[in-house]
């Protein structure tokens, strides 16, 4: 099977860090860019830790700085979530690499117009750079081959406010363009050629338990402790194989972070599942529908619809993730993971 080219555009993270690794991890892809969003950290922590995780991995991927803030609204970030610096306890060695001179937006154009009609975009982070690349682009939509975007909440409660999702939030200016403008540039093309968009509906199914972080380790042949909500806050990983242990110091905070919300002991990845989702559509069940962001209202601003009944009268823009089996998705992650970081021993 020949490698899909793929762009990823994440605000790393420690979900975006675990999408990352899966992309790198499947010969089924060939990672030719990264875009660096503002979100989780500022755009410098991200671009940050996108360089270091690919000197981890061992893996070339240019990767590319965008914009510092959303279109209009003030930058929000989430270090409450993920860390100060974004990868949780996780502790990077300082990168060698450099960024590209161009910036993510131009980042995005350049992959699409050297791919074009073969390039898979996966946006697990605000929207800010693909609504800038689309503005300098309008084709855009008709040059790749799919699009997946980790973002919104379906009928739903959110993340951020009580109907909002983090990455919409974040900047929803940015993501109402996107969605404005795959509804008025696809011009009549097929369904399937809509954008995959998995909101918390969906992703909030996929739950890492330590069990299955220990099945990771497992499948790395790597030592590891199983991880407890009894354990000291910041107990740092056993494990001897050092992709394992940074995912694994990683997902302590994000495990501690969703206890602390009387959520549990685990986390949910939803960036992993819209990475796996980019190379397999059929992992989800979705269904095509009219996408909006609400952008004025006082308690609801950040808020996605999707016009079911087709109230608005307008063509879908969108495909939205209604279905998934969680079991179907570890299976792949860890047997992928696995492998991958045993082979960085």
């Amino acid at each position: 099977m020949s490698a899909l080219p793929v762009f990823v555009d994440v605000d790393t993270g420690v979900d975006d860090a675990m999408a990352l690794v899966y992309l790198f991890a499947s010969d089924d892809a060939e990672v030719v860019g990264i875009a660096s969003t503002a979100g989780n950290v500022g755009v410098e922590q991200v671009c940050t830790n996108n360089l270091a995780l690919l000197d981890l991995c061992g893996v070339d991927v240019p990767v590319s700085r965008g914009s510092a803030k959303p279109l209009t609204a003030p930058l929000r970030t989430a270090e409450d979530t993920h860390g100060p610096e974004g990868m949780g306890y996780a502790q990077l060695p300082a990168p060698d690499r450099r960024l590209t001179e161009y910036d993510a937006a131009q980042a995005w154009v350049r992959a699409a117009r050297e791919h074009p009609g073969e390039l898979i975009g996966v946006a697990t982070g605000p929207l800010t750079n693909l609504a800038l690349a689309l503005r300098s682009e309008p084709a855009l939509p008709r040059l790749l081959r799919r699009l997946v975007i980790m973002g919104g909440a379906f009928d739903y409660r959110g993340n951020t406010t009580p109907v909002a999702e983090w990455n919409v939030s974040v900047d929803p200016e940015a993501a109402a363009e996107v969605f404005a403008e795959w509804g008025g540039s696809w011009g009549g093309e097929p369904p399937a050629h809509l954008p995959i968009v998995l909101g918390l509906n969906l992703t909030e199914h996929i739950v890492l338990t330590p069990e299955l972080l220990g099945r990771l380790a497992a499948a790395a042949e790597s030592s590891s402790a199983p991880m407890s909500p009894r354990d000291d806050p910041g107990t740092r990983s056993a494990a001897d194989n050092p992709l394992i242990a940074v995912l694994e110091d990683a997902m302590r905070f994000y495990f501690e972070f969703h206890y602390s919300q009387s959520e549990g002991y685990l986390a949910h990845l939803h960036d992993p599942l819209a990475a796996a989702v980019a190379l397999d559509p059929d992992l989800v069940r979705c269904r095509p529908t009219t996408v909006d962001v609400e952008l004025t209202g006082t308690l609801t601003r950040g808020m996605t619809i999707a016009d079911w009944s087709h109230r608005w009268g307008r063509e879908p823009n969108a495909l939205v993730g209604v279905d998934v089996d969680p079991a179907a998705f570890f299976e792949r992650f860890i047997a992928r993971v696995g492998a991958f970081a045993k082979r960085l021993r």
